[in-house]
């Protein structure tokens, strides 16, 4: 039968309690972690979310009626413990924070009995995901899930701290907006009293912002709830929150430098980390020709090489084929990996193919300098020592190539060479490495729609030196455009916007809007762009996937409340779900079959 708490006040939380407190009477609540009973003494592990704390229950000091009640608590009863904190007459528990003390427990209230709980609420559950993340609110009991949403709190109110001292302004912006064909698919809500029209769910607050960059309000912040209708990966939600940020009268360097110190504060602060500043920069196309990536992980080397003109005219077709149709060779030295086995290389190949290679060429040097290889027989020996000193190659290294379009190539190589770090276990797991990648081109061609798109979104800055090539050239634009990378993932970006009416429709014609279609989609922001705007520049930062990173966790899923799944449904709650058909006629809706 429950109880209620008849007046008791807690005093400390479980974890709060030190040897400090010996001799004092307290009053703890939380819940039953596991219960064991050696006779004449009862001993129960408390648990909230401050951590783990002893009761001990003997009929002397606690009462017959107390006792018995103790015997009948079993795990995730929630209880009421009145006693005194005494030093541990066993061994100290070097495990637990509250390990020197223990209490003897004078007063026992059950508040609330409960069910066995279908998996043990543990540290690193070995539970599988789905079944815990339909019992997503036992599952949040777990401490290690606790200590990741305290410190996600906790970074939140530095983050907040910090911005407000610079002089930023945190100010809402609309969750109902209007779509925009531009970027990733918007998630739509009916209207009721618009029959027929839609809101979008923000995909970021951009427009926003920029209009209070318009209105005067200088320095702007958020930490954002924002919204994509996109296929879902290990570090992305279709609800997910970012920092959001917006500065007038400034340039690149302005925003890079808030936002390290931001990051820098919130590591040492969350985790004792000292981020050196200021923060290593890398343009894109160093970036990729290094790393193959414009987002590298730089924990580690294994870097990209150009072998393109040291094989061209070769015997070997893959190479010169891909050559002579404009494409590129690459290859990555893996030291030391010269007698990997044929069917790890196999693996290799495969992982490779995923990535949209049709294969890939590999040569072992050997530890007596001969070389064993998937191409040999087609080139000559001058031309195989050729290719092994551009590579660097020595005695025992392994040398992995791909030929087709530079894109995949690209792709293809940076996906390997941590693939190959993670295997070999190269990466120093406990380093983290930020880095700047700045000077990302203005558009990437679309093959699906046929015409050149916005790489970041249509309101990016042109370098200025690049202006002129907009409308001659676009593919060679580069933008003012920067993002931060944390161990190989971006944790945010932004960009210098376009302020000069000119310049914005020069975009717009690049992108292949014509005046009326920019207008039908952006005109509030170019009918605003009419009236002064301050030069401003922002960025936005992934808050989920920094956390995530901070306490490097393997899943996004593990910093966010209520996650979902991979198709975007919640576990625990059965969302999305139907409607009744009275709602969808409010809505002027019919689903189709």
């Amino acid at each position: 039968m429950a109880e209620s708490m008849k007046g008791l006040k807690r005093t400390h939380r479980c974890g709060e309690l030190s040897a400090a407190n010996i001799g004092e009477t307290v009053t703890v609540m939380g819940w039953v972690q596991k219960q064991r009973n050696k006779g004449g003494l009862i001993f129960v592990d408390l648990r909230d979310r401050a951590g783990i704390l002893q009761v001990i229950f003997e009929e002397k000091d606690c009462g017959g009626e107390n006792f018995a009640k103790a015997e009948r608590l079993r795990s995730e009863f929630v209880v009421a413990v009145v006693g005194k904190v005494s030093k541990r007459e066993g061994a100290v528990n070097e495990n637990l924070a509250t390990g020197e003390i223990e209490i003897r427990a004078e007063q026992l209230r059950i508040l609330s009995e409960a069910e066995t709980p279908p998996f043990p609420i543990e540290a690193d559950s070995k539970t599988k995901e789905e079944l815990r993340l339909k019992y997503r609110y036992l599952d949040l009991r777990r401490p290690d899930l606790q200590r990741n949403l305290i410190l996600r709190s906790k970074i939140a109110t530095t983050i907040r701290a910090f911005l407000s001292e610079e002089g930023f302004l945190e100010i809402e912006t609309p969750i109902l907006n209007k779509s925009t064909p531009e970027g990733a698919r918007d998630y739509l809500v009916p209207s009721r009293v618009h029959p027929g029209c839609f809101y979008a769910l923000p995909q970021s607050p951009q427009i926003f912002k920029q209009l209070l960059m318009c209105s005067g309000y200088d320095r702007y912040f958020q930490i954002a709830k924002c919204f994509r209708d996109e296929d879902l990966r290990a570090d992305r939600q279709p609800e997910f929150t970012q920092v959001d940020l917006e500065m007038s009268f400034v340039d690149v360097d302005d925003v890079i430098d808030a936002t390290e110190r931001m990051v820098a504060k919130v590591c040492e602060d969350a985790i004792g980390l000292k981020v050196q500043l200021p923060i290593k920069r890398m343009t894109w196309q160093e970036a990729m020709d290094r790393f193959g990536s414009d987002k590298p992980d730089t924990r580690f080397g294994m870097e990209l090489t150009d072998v393109s003109e040291t094989v061209k005219g070769c015997g070997f077709g893959v190479f010169s084929g891909a050559l002579e149709s404009g494409g590129s060779v690459r290859g990555i030295n893996v030291k030391g990996q010269a007698e990997m086995p044929r069917k790890k290389i196999d693996a290799l190949v495969e992982f490779a193919k995923g990535y949209g290679a049709k294969g890939l060429a590999y040569l072992s040097v050997m530890p007596d300098g001969s070389y064993k290889s998937s191409f040999t027989k087609f080139m000559t020996e001058e031309e195989l020592k050729k290719l092994v000193t551009a590579m660097q190659g020595e005695p025992g290294d392994l040398l992995l190539f791909a030929a087709d379009r530079l894109k995949i190539v690209y792709s293809v190589l940076g996906a390997l060479r941590v693939e190959v770090a993670k295997q070999l276990g190269m990466i120093d797991e406990d380093r983290f490495d930020f880095l700047w990648v700045t000077e990302f081109p203005q558009f990437e061609w679309s093959d699906e729609e046929e015409r050149y798109v916005a790489m970041h979104h249509p309101f990016t800055m042109p370098m200025e030196e690049d202006l002129e090539l907009l409308m001659t050239d676009p593919g060679k634009v580069r933008a003012k455009a920067y993002d931060i990378v944390l161990n190989g993932m971006e944790l945010g970006g932004g960009s210098v916007r376009i302020f000069q009416s000119d310049v914005q429709e020069r975009m717009f014609e690049a992108l292949g809007f014509t005046k009326e279609k920019a207008h039908e989609q952006f005109g509030f922001l170019l009918d605003a762009f009419k009236y002064g705007v301050p030069p401003h520049a922002g960025l936005a930062i992934g808050l989920d996937r920094f956390v995530m990173l901070l306490v490097k966790a393997e899943s996004i899923r593990e910093v966010i409340a209520f996650p979902k799944v991979k198709d975007a449904s919640c576990l625990m709650s059965d969302a999305p779900g139907p409607v009744e058909p009275a709602q969808l006629e409010e809505l002027a809706l019919a689903v189709k079959e």
